[in-house]
């Protein structure tokens, strides 16, 4: 029952930290570090911003997962409100629009030709891509604050309280179902899974990181990146917050006040760890992984040994997204509305754009060099390097 209660506790208090740092609720405000100030900069390259506009209430100034999804020339995006807009890839123009009337915490997602979307209220709802008309709508076991996804006949969503559901794309009828109990106290997000093959591979709060058949959820592998340690449940928390990235045979995952890893994503054998406490997303080009630290510093890491080519400690506090990698350039939001374009070979700061007044929380999307930046909000931007 204790347990219950301080996870009731801390999903309310995680909540009202709206698109601010999940931990700013730990924070004595008067010790707190300063966010780093912006000096005048004359850009060195010069983004071009498409097109953008205001899609509505965004996040609603929540902390939850809502992403652009781009396919097929669309890109779709919800609204913590419960609105879904199809937006033209090329102007920004609307499709078309639909208001589900649900509390949506996670999402969109796509697979098997439809829209997936979790809710605060222990929903998983898929629309059709072409039309935004509900197909089925069902229950899970508590708050989707990941993004669900679908491959092969099989849609996967993360649950907040650990479990891993398998859910059939036609009926919304449960095939399976993986569960990973969780610390009393953990960060206010979940790992998305994300489908390589017939493996879907996913982190959770535990510090652990599961690799499992498509078909059936049973587990092919389980690996702990980051154990607990320390005397207090704060000291404790490891989560694995941000989504495991799959290049080539590698999976990397990073852990809260804990390790940043690579593993061989057929065995789960663990290749290599260093020392990074992150939460919020990773990307890579074909020679550096590219990490936002709990500190908001940039790294630059060597793929091969974990050694670090670089760290960019110029954007300290200042709230930033996970990174982005557009055309050789690493992009990172933050919580002015700044999107924050860096060298890819010394992290040195080349460009800054505005894209709103309000934060800019998860990764840029980026699609045929593209950028698609959504700000808690609602403030919607595709942005490009013009070519020579």
């Amino acid at each position: 029952m204790t347990r219950l209660i301080l996870l009731s506790l801390l999903t309310a208090v995680l909540s009202g930290c709206s698109s601010m740092n999940p931990l700013n609720w730990l924070a004595d405000e008067d010790n707190a570090e300063q966010p780093a100030e912006l000096s005048e900069m004359a850009n060195k390259i010069e983004p071009e911003i498409l097109w953008k506009r205001s899609i509505g209430a965004g996040t609603d100034e929540q902390r939850v997962k809502l992403v652009p999804l781009v396919s097929q020339g669309k890109v779709y995006v919800a609204e913590r409100n419960g609105n879904v807009r199809a937006l033209a890839a090329d102007t920004g123009n609307e499709i078309w629009s639909v208001d589900t009337d649900l509390e949506i915490s996670g999402g969109p997602g796509l697979g098997n030709g439809i829209i997936l979307l979790g809710t605060s209220n222990a929903e998983l709802v898929a629309l059709d891509m072409e039309t935004g008309a509900q197909k089925w709508r069902s229950l899970v076991s508590s708050e989707v604050l990941s993004v669900p996804t679908a491959a092969r006949g099989v849609v996967v969503v993360h649950t907040v309280d650990g479990k891993l559901f398998g859910m059939d794309p036609s009926s919304g009828e449960q095939l399976w179902l993986y569960d990973r109990s969780i610390p009393v106290l953990t960060l206010h997000g979940s790992s998305s899974p994300v489908i390589s093959g017939n493996q879907v591979i996913c982190g959770f709060a535990s510090g652990k990181l599961a690799g499992l058949d498509l078909d059936t959820g049973v587990p092919v592998w389980e690996t702990t990146i980051t154990s607990p340690g320390g005397r207090s449940e704060l000291e404790r928390m490891v989560d694995i917050d941000s989504d495991p990235l799959i290049v080539q045979d590698a999976v990397f995952v990073t852990t809260y006040q804990g390790d940043l890893a690579a593993v061989f994503k057929d065995t789960g054998v663990v290749a290599w760890r260093r020392k990074l406490s992150a939460y919020a997303g990773m990307a890579a080009d074909w020679k550096r992984l590219f990490v936002s630290d709990s500190n908001d510093h940039v790294w630059a890491i060597d793929p091969r040994n974990s050694s670090a080519i670089w760290k960019n400690k110029y954007l300290q506090a200042r709230q930033i997204s996970g990174p982005a990698v557009l055309d050789e350039y690493v992009i990172v939001g933050d919580y002015e509305g700044y999107l924050h374009w860096l060298s890819p070979d010394d992290g040195s700061l080349l460009a800054r754009i505005s894209v709103g007044k309000k934060p800019i929380t998860v990764p840029p999307i980026v699609v045929d060099e593209v950028a698609y930046v959504y700000g808690s909000g609602g403030e919607l931007a595709a942005i490009r390097l013009p070519k020579p």
